[in-house]
């Protein structure tokens, strides 16, 4: 659906409600496309904190630097 700033102002809820059930709406302004009013994706399901817990490994020498790139990083 298409609609002109206009309409858009006096009508704001009503198309709201129109997008929430799914619809997009282009706001034209002359007669050009300015603006959409898209439904916001609802996430299917919360994040797990955790979920990856045994899949992600972080080996104990992760964050620790060898002389070269200490001294590219220092100039040492």
């Amino acid at each position: 659906m298409s609609i002109n700033i206009y309409e858009a102002k006096t009508q704001l809820s009503k198309l709201i409600a129109r997008v929430e059930e799914g619809e997009e709406i282009t706001i034209s302004r002359n007669g050009r496309p300015a603006a959409r009013l898209v439904p916001i994706g609802r996430r299917t399901a919360p994040r797990v904190p955790g979920a990856l817990k045994g899949q992600i490994v972080i080996h104990d020498d992760f964050d620790e630097l060898d002389e070269e790139t200490l001294s590219d990083w220092y100039g040492e």
